[in-house]
């Protein structure tokens, strides 16, 4: 039996965003929603069909299913259905069919297009995009292209000391970066003109390629401002050319910088660049938690609030690796130090434990092996001292295993690539994310190129890559939408990093084999696919929306626990959340699942 206007004005009432409209704007809306009784087994749409409205289920259940056929979710009363397709150009992106006799409401959908227009709240519940935090404008976050001095003063190798010295007079600048052309070989500063030629006594004539800083350190016009600020602290200098596709594209100076701006994480760099121990690092190392609320409280975007914190473990790692040096001397021979897993992709966040190799030369003779021993000892147990605790699987340098020449690396990876057991392909995603922190670096670049292309070109290998990041699954239920974990301590709660954050982290990883990109971020991997064709724009809209999401809930989660005086963990109850902030979340995780079904299918794109 159809619903009355009053039975139908009152279960409006009860539904969000339409308990949130003007009562006179609901009672005219309340009639031009059409009453749909579907039998069970019945169809309500199929996909890239065009869809008549928004539906909302009054009673009975209806089963979505994704562009494969394979069910994503199971909804009840109260639950709307449809936006997605609404807000792409008016086609089913799945398809539904009721599982039960149903009564469904149908908004036509120019009554729809019509409240997302002009009612902010159906907007905000319906839109494609969850509304962030404030925006911010500080320095610490802001691109380094927009505020780098574009046309640096130059000069060649050639010019004297004095000649320097006239242009920078001229040019009322502290520096002159010195090239070739376009291609940059070095910098020249004040500080090196007082302290080289007129300190050390010698003649003005002097040419500048003598007292230049040569293969001065520099950053990409993508880096940001905290990037900046930390290299200047960490290495004690005051300019950083910044140069793109192997050309001057400009400088950052410390005259560009106000430091106020980035003073949190750059002043722990700072404070960690000149620590004496370990001990020293962990009393700053001890203020993450304090940072982390301040990050996320500012309205930071969560791909921000991790590359800072991780920066910090970055130079706690280097610090560590200097003070072994220090103690034991320099190293017999060459070798790099480098993180995977959350510290390699740059996410960390709150919680963080240690995941760290060392590749060295294959000069190394076997009497080297107790000096890389010692040092990969003390950079570890210093590491876990300043709480990134060590790693339960035992994948640290302090594990022989995983500190080899690099002739062993690449037995390991031919290894993994060519018999892809489970183990293997277990090693293989988490040395995948792997990002050089301190020592040589020229020890992992080939080794990572010749890699990827030898894992892409292997179907075997790339087909159980797919099935092994297919075993993280998004946390949904055929019923309510949500499943919560159902025992132990964190019975009732969502784990929003194995069953969150790293089913995206294990799609961007196969996307990177796929196309052979170079990237270990996974946002910049999802991004990266997208540009090269991995993934149709529409795909890479939808899984970075549903990853931000993600990420930024299980951030918003540690800073409130910090805040209430716990220790930040992944578990987070549905209950802490709004109806608003549950029914986005669960969309996020119906995207994430159907992109492992298209995955899984053989298929990059969902279009």
């Amino acid at each position: 039996m159809p619903l009355s206007d009053a039975a139908l004005l009152r279960f409006l009432t009860s539904v969000h965003p339409y308990d949130s409209l003007e009562p006179a704007l609901l009672q005219e809306l309340a009639p031009k929603f059409r009453q749909i009784d579907a039998t069970a087994g019945a169809p309500v749409y199929a996909l890239n069909e065009e869809l008549e409205g928004l539906y909302l289920v009054h009673s009975g259940e209806v089963e979505v299913a994704d562009e494969n056929g394979i069910p994503v979710s199971i909804l009840g009363p109260r639950n709307s259905f449809g936006e997605r397709g609404l807000t792409r150009g008016g086609r089913a992106v799945t398809s539904a069919q009721a599982t039960a006799r149903t009564l469904l409401l149908l908004l036509p959908k120019s009554e729809f297009h019509t409240l997302m227009a002009s009612q902010p709240q159906m907007a905000k519940f319906f839109g494609r995009r969850r509304p962030g935090g404030r925006e911010t404008s500080n320095l610490a976050t802001t691109c380094i292209a927009a505020i780098m001095a574009r046309d640096p003063v130059t000069c060649s190798s050639g010019l004297t000391c004095q000649g320097a010295a006239q242009l920078m007079r001229d040019q009322r600048v502290s520096s002159v970066c010195v090239t070739d052309g376009v291609r940059l070989q070095g910098i020249v500063t004040t500080r090196d003109l007082t302290g080289k030629i007129l300190a050390a006594g010698k003649p003005i004539s002097t040419p500048v390629s003598t007292v230049m800083t040569p293969d001065p350190l520099t950053l990409a016009p993508s880096a940001i401002g905290s990037d900046v600020l930390h290299l200047m602290m960490e290495h004690g200098i005051g300019h950083i050319p910044v140069v793109e596709a192997g050309r001057l594209a400009g400088i950052v100076t410390q005259t560009d910088l106000t430091r106020f701006q980035a003073i949190s994480t750059g002043e722990m760099v700072s404070r960690i660049a000149s620590a004496r121990s370990a001990e020293d690092m962990a009393n700053v190392t001890a203020e993450i938690p304090r940072l982390l609320v301040q990050l996320v409280a500012s309205g930071n975007r969560h791909e921000v609030v991790t590359r800072l914190i991780t920066d910090i473990a970055d130079t706690v790692t280097r610090r560590l690796l200097a003070l072994a040096e220090e103690k034991l001397g320099p190293a017999p021979v060459p070798f790099l130090w480098l993180a995977c897993g959350s510290q390699g992709r740059r996410e960390q966040t709150g919680v963080s434990d240690q995941d760290n190799c060392l590749i060295l030369s294959d000069d190394m003779a076997p009497e080297d092996e107790t000096y890389f021993a010692q040092l990969a000892g003390f950079v570890c147990d210093g590491l876990n001292t300043c709480g990134y605790v060590y790693c339960p699987g035992d994948m640290m340098a302090s594990n022989r295993r995983w500190r080899q020449p690099l002739r062993v690396w690449r037995d390991y990876f031919r290894g993994w690539i060519a018999k892809p057991d489970p183990q293997a392909q277990m090693l293989a995603s988490v040395m995948f994310d792997l990002r050089p922190i301190g020592g040589e670096a020229a020890l992992f670049a080939g080794l990572h190129q010749e890699t990827l292309q030898a894992a892409s070109a292997n179907s075997i290998f790339t087909a159980h890559m797919i099935a092994n990041s297919l075993k993280h699954t998004p946390p949904l239920g055929l019923l309510r939408g949500l499943a919560t974990i159902r025992s132990g301590e964190h019975r009732n709660t969502l784990d929003m990093k194995h069953n969150g954050v790293v089913p995206v982290v294990d799609l961007g990883r196969v996307y990177a084999l796929q196309g052979k990109l170079t990237d270990v971020n996974t946002r910049a991997r999802l991004e990266a696919a997208e540009t090269a064709g991995v993934l149709s724009p529409a795909g890479a809209r939808d899984l970075l929306d549903a990853y931000d999401l993600i990420a930024l809930t299980r951030l918003e989660h540690q800073a409130e626990q910090i805040r209430s005086g716990q220790a930040p963990d992944n578990y987070l109850a549905p209950s802490d959340l709004s109806d608003f902030e549950r029914s986005h979340l669960r969309d996020a995780f119906v995207v994430i699942k159907t992109m492992q079904s298209a995955v899984g299918h053989g298929k990059g794109m969902l279009s």
